[in-house]
């Protein structure tokens, strides 16, 4: 089972709940940061998932029309009915910024002094 399979099943809902900002902010002293740390990660985690439902989808690719085909695309349509019911990466990048599982370090150069 793959990590964002995994991830999945934590009880994470595929609902958007409210945060409370001051939360969000107090991660990191600024709000916008905090965000874009946030939004980072969701692009990771949807690139990462891209690429496994590639990875499965390949699998059944085939340049040749036949009976067995009409089965696979039933496997292919189950895989992808799979992914459809994950969690919204942006909600799993925000449930894993407030769970202090994400690692962000900030770039301390001053460039402009």
């Amino acid at each position: 089972m793959s990590k964002l399979r995994r991830q999945q099943t934590a009880n994470t809902t595929n609902v958007v709940e409210t945060k409370n900002l001051v939360d969000i902010k107090a991660k990191t002293g600024n709000l916008y940061e905090s965000i874009a740390v946030i939004a980072k990660r969701a692009n990771q985690i949807n690139i990462s998932i891209k690429e496994e439902l590639h990875n499965k989808l390949e699998e059944f690719a085939s340049h040749t029309d036949s009976l067995e085909e009409i089965h696979e695309n039933k496997e292919q349509i189950e895989i992808s009915k799979a992914y459809e019911r994950m969690p919204n990466p942006a909600i799993l990048a925000t449930v894993e910024f407030m769970d202090d599982k994400v690692y962000y370090r900030r770039n301390e150069d001053n460039l402009f002094d």
